[in-house]
């Protein structure tokens, strides 16, 4: 079964420009994320999809350091880059990561990966219900069902965001074109944040990697996070921002 993660990588960024090359003991974070993606038991493959701005040859550099191949696409139409990165390859399942998530855990995407499969699902995420901490999003769904998504979302919504028109239009939200479920944890970690959005979403993460190292689980990063002064840092970030953007437009154009 051929198995492909994708991870969507860019330079600008309205909060924090550049963030996914800012270095963290000697290593960048896209670097970081990339190593611990790679530990993963049931990818095939990993692609960065990135996109054609200025500096962008920064993040080939990182990618080509770690041996792992590249594709660049539109920058605003988020959806269509992720599927052309794919499309050739045709994959069973394609794996949905984004480079602002460093310290994302390899077993994590194996055991979303796994329970996908076993439900026969066509998309299933540990997003649909946030009870795992923000920077620990994993996404998985049939290449077929990204392809449907592809030719048919519409709002702009749907397509600077890869998945929306899946789980919008699935049965876990009372839709009828796909087959979806929420891969749970049974203790809630909504309210840990080990993303990288605003600098001081960094500062976190810096704390946690001199505490615990690069290699922890995502359960030894949430319960440190929670048992110390570091969640004071970013407690105040909101979740999702940018589709909440994007769905203002999607207001705007109707």
């Amino acid at each position: 079964m051929k198995i492909i993660a994708v991870t969507q990588a860019r330079i600008g960024s309205s909060r924090f420009p550049e963030k996914i090359l800012k270095r963290i003991k000697g290593h960048t974070l896209l670097g970081i994320h990339l190593q611990r993606i790679l530990k993963s038991k049931r990818l095939s493959k990993l692609i960065v999809a990135t996109t054609h701005e200025q500096g962008v040859e920064r993040i080939l550099k990182v990618a080509d350091i770690y041996g792992v191949e590249c594709h660049q696409g539109s920058l605003e139409n988020v959806l269509d880059r992720f599927y052309q990165a794919v499309k050739n390859e045709r994959p069973d399942y394609v794996v949905r990561l984004t480079s602002d998530c460093p310290l994302i855990d390899p077993n994590l995407i194996d055991e979303v990966i796994q329970f996908a499969i076993e439900q026969n699902l066509d998309y299933c995420s540990n997003t649909l219900k946030e009870v795992f901490p923000d920077g620990q999003d994993v996404e998985v769904f049939k290449f077929e069902a990204l392809e449907r998504a592809w030719k048919e979302a519409k709002l702009p919504s749907e397509r600077e965001h890869v998945t929306p028109y899946l789980y919008k239009n699935s049965n876990y939200f009372g839709g009828s074109s796909f087959i979806a479920d929420a891969f749970l944890t049974p203790i809630s970690y909504n309210h840990v944040r080990l993303t990288v959005d605003e600098p001081s979403d960094l500062k976190v993460i810096k704390a946690l990697s001199n505490a615990l190292g690069l290699e922890a689980t995502w359960q030894e990063y949430a319960e440190f996070y929670l048992s110390s002064e570091i969640r004071k840092l970013n407690t105040n970030i909101f979740r999702n921002e940018g589709y909440i953007k994007s769905l203002k437009k999607d207001k705007n154009d109707g």
